[in-house]
């Protein structure tokens, strides 16, 4: 399958809503009940470090972008990592090359530190986080409610870069 890489644009937003859309619907992608508005969405995530795989007909695959963790100075190097493949994409590596392609460019803005909170079933996205050299520094029990009264682990995973920050 032929896509490139590329800068998330705000034209894009009714494409990734409805991936977004697609994870919430799993049940174990994210504890979000319903897309938020592009306003809300973009208020939330460093416009710098929002990537789309995008087909050669302009359709988008999947996207990942990034949510500072703390608005505290010290943490500016750290951020949370938000990855999502459409249905019909996932399992072909397109996920892996978005989520190298976020990982070089939050490298190239100073970021020293991704991490991911990932509900515990989640066995994929944890995989695909370890492929792309996270590693699982805990699990933490029962932290989140889904909306029908179901408690989760959540594994939370962490990638320290060997380019930026502390080497």
């Amino acid at each position: 399958m032929d896509y490139k890489i590329d800068e998330m644009k705000e034209s894009d937003w009714e494409q990734v809503a409805k991936i977004y859309l697609q994870g919430i619907n799993t049940g174990k992608a994210t504890f979000q009940t319903e897309v938020p508005t592009f306003e809300n969405w973009n208020n939330g995530h460093i416009a710098s470090c929002r990537l789309v795989a995008r087909s050669v007909e302009n359709n988008i695959l999947g996207w990942a972008a990034l949510s500072p963790t703390s608005s505290r100075c010290v943490y500016a190097g750290v951020a949370e990592v938000s990855i999502y493949i459409g249905e019909n994409y996932r399992g072909l590596g397109i996920g892996k090359n978005l989520f190298n392609s976020l990982i070089k460019r939050s490298e190239e803005e100073g970021f020293w530190t991704l991490q991911s909170g990932i509900i515990r079933e989640n066995t994929a996205s944890i995989e695909l986080h370890k492929k792309c050299g996270f590693k699982q520094i805990g699990i933490r029990e029962k932290i989140a409610k889904m909306s029908n009264g179901v408690w989760h682990d959540v594994a939370f995973m962490e990638r320290r870069s060997n380019k930026v920050g502390i080497n």
